[in-house]
């Protein structure tokens, strides 16, 4: 198995990718060039320059926390893990519905109020095992992903299928996520489907090529991924709320 490279050597990947260089990625995140070089010659970054990047790379805070293999603040993370299980439901009743109802559900998911989760027993460990640990295999990070949008491995399996018409088996993703199952090129670009991650970014964090018609794959269903992301500051009650409301949006 092939280590899995820091996160300045990602970084340097991601910015040539980008054709970005130092001087423009410190330009455009706020860093200061001598802290930005400090991280992409080995310095460990601290989470204040891992959210200034964010946006110069045009990802999720959240997401460049996993990349690094940092920690996620409580902030970034889901809201309620309990309303994990519901989000594929929503997934399958938006997925049906025309892009204009779907803006409408995705305007009432930005209504709801933030509230805090009812009390529940603490998560599985198999939820939330991969969460704030060393890297790993470049799959790892790709399932961490998901997991910040609340999805455990059944749940990836079914809104997989939903946003890419393949199906992976639960354990796929486990195993994936533990580095006992290689990525394939079609893997990742499913992925980048899901996370909304243009799957040539993800080429270049995983090391696996991709030809050109996988790097130019787009959602067939467009806004999908962002109502995922919307998801995940919710609690339960409030996704289970939102299923209901999608399923009574669709066709008779």
């Amino acid at each position: 198995m092939t280590a899995y490279p820091g996160f300045g050597a990602l970084l340097a990947k991601l910015s040539v990718h980008r054709k970005l260089d130092s001087s423009a990625l410190a330009r455009q995140s706020g860093v200061p060039e001598p802290e930005l070089r400090g991280v992409l010659d080995g310095a460990a970054p601290s989470p204040s320059l891992l959210r200034q990047l964010a946006p110069a790379l045009d990802l999720h805070a959240a997401d460049v926390f996993v990349i690094a293999g940092a920690a996620v603040p409580d902030d970034l993370a889901p809201l309620d893990p309990e309303a994990g299980p519901w989000v594929p439901g929503v997934v399958r009743c938006a997925g049906r519905l025309t892009p204009e109802k779907r803006g409408e559900l995705r305007h009432l998911v930005h209504s709801l109020p933030q509230e805090k989760p009812a009390q529940r027993p603490p998560q599985k460990p198999s939820f939330r095992r991969l969460e704030g640990t060393p890297p790993g295999p470049p799959g790892a990070t790709l399932v961490r992903m998901l997991i910040l949008r609340n999805l455990h491995w059944t749940g990836m399996a079914k809104t997989f299928l939903v946003l890419t018409g393949r199906y992976w088996a639960a354990s796929t993703y486990g195993m994936v996520g533990a580095g006992r199952k290689e990525l394939t090129p079609d893997l990742v670009a499913d992925f980048g489907t899901v996370l909304d991650i243009p799957a040539g970014d993800l080429a270049t964090l995983t090391g696996i090529a991709l030809p050109e018609i996988l790097q130019a794959r787009r959602p067939a269903t467009t806004g999908m991924a962002e109502l995922i992301w919307d998801l995940r500051r919710l609690t339960a009650d409030q996704v289970r709320h939102i299923g209901e409301v999608a399923a009574s949006m669709g066709p008779a």
